[in-house]
């Protein structure tokens, strides 16, 4: 059972890095422009309702904000991945498995949660 679990929670976390590369990449949001203005410039839009007309910009601007807010994200992601790596890596007595912690699996970055808090608490004991 744990096995067939792990195929799928490593199958579900390459979908989602796949599906974030895409959300977040220039391309996908100029096709999703394009689309927007398809919708916007349709015969049927413009023959609408006030209310229909303006609940429909409000979805495409909402549209385009998830893709906006997606590639923002993998930038500042990114950047700081960086920043940490570095901090990591200009620190002799700092645990090199960190670096690029991002590209490991749950269970993984679980299991290496779980050793920090083992020596959270040695090191807790150790000073009172």
């Amino acid at each position: 059972m744990t096995k067939a679990y792990r195929i799928i929670e490593t199958s579900f976390e390459k979908l989602t890095s796949f599906a974030t590369a895409i959300l977040g990449n220039s391309i996908t949001f100029i096709i999703a422009l394009c689309t927007v203005i398809y919708w916007f410039t349709n015969h049927e839009f413009f023959s609408q309702s006030i209310h229909e007309s303006l609940r429909d910009v409000i979805h495409g601007v909402t549209f385009l904000s998830l893709f906006i807010i997606q590639k923002e994200f993998n930038r500042f992601s990114g950047s700081l991945h960086l920043k940490v790596n570095e901090l990591v890596l200009t620190h002799k007595p700092a645990n090199s498995a960190l670096v690029n912690i991002e590209s490991k699996t749950e269970h993984e970055i679980i299991e290496l949660s779980k050793e920090y808090e083992e020596l959270a608490v040695q090191i807790k004991d150790k000073t009172s």
